[in-house]
């Protein structure tokens, strides 16, 4: 009768093996569930960005009647500029292989930060540190477009 003995190492090996492969499984379907449920979010912002666009074009004909100020047109303007920043971004995560490039979101956060001047600027300290808040912003751009965080 021949047994095979099985070492603590040999039971190690093989734990670890089986973990490695689980996790391997675990985010290749992982990563799949985050490209479909990406794919639904392109869809309803793209339904967004439609409707914006319907939003824009309307008030763009009615400012004639001058019901509606500058600012309005130029904020609808900014959520347009969102909405498309948001579809290009998981736009480029398919097309640089499942990555999310930093300087998209920062991109995304100024273009927020804008749209929040321009919407509350009756105050001038909040303005003040939204525009500091853009500098900040402008300097994470810099580092990120920098060799500093340049993929090798």
């Amino acid at each position: 009768m021949c047994h095979a003995r099985v070492t603590s190492a040999g039971y190690a090996s093989a734990v670890r093996n089986f973990l490695k492969t689980g996790a391997k499984v675990l985010a290749k379907s992982m990563k799949r569930w985050l490209a479909v449920m990406l794919c639904v979010l392109a869809v309803i912002l793209l339904a967004f960005l439609v409707r914006e666009t319907w939003t824009l074009i309307l008030i763009l004909l009615d400012s004639g009647k001058d019901s509606h100020n500058g600012y309005e047109i130029i904020e609808a303007i900014i959520i347009w500029f969102l909405f498309f920043e948001f579809i290009a971004l998981i736009a480029k995560y398919f097309a640089s292989k499942f990555h999310f490039p930093l300087r998209y979101f920062i991109y995304i956060g100024i273009t927020a930060v804008i749209r929040l001047i321009i919407v509350d600027h009756q105050k001038p300290m909040s303005t003040l540190i939204y525009s500091l808040a853009i500098l900040v912003l402008m300097g994470a751009l810099y580092i990120a477009n920098s060799r500093l965080l340049k993929r090798m």
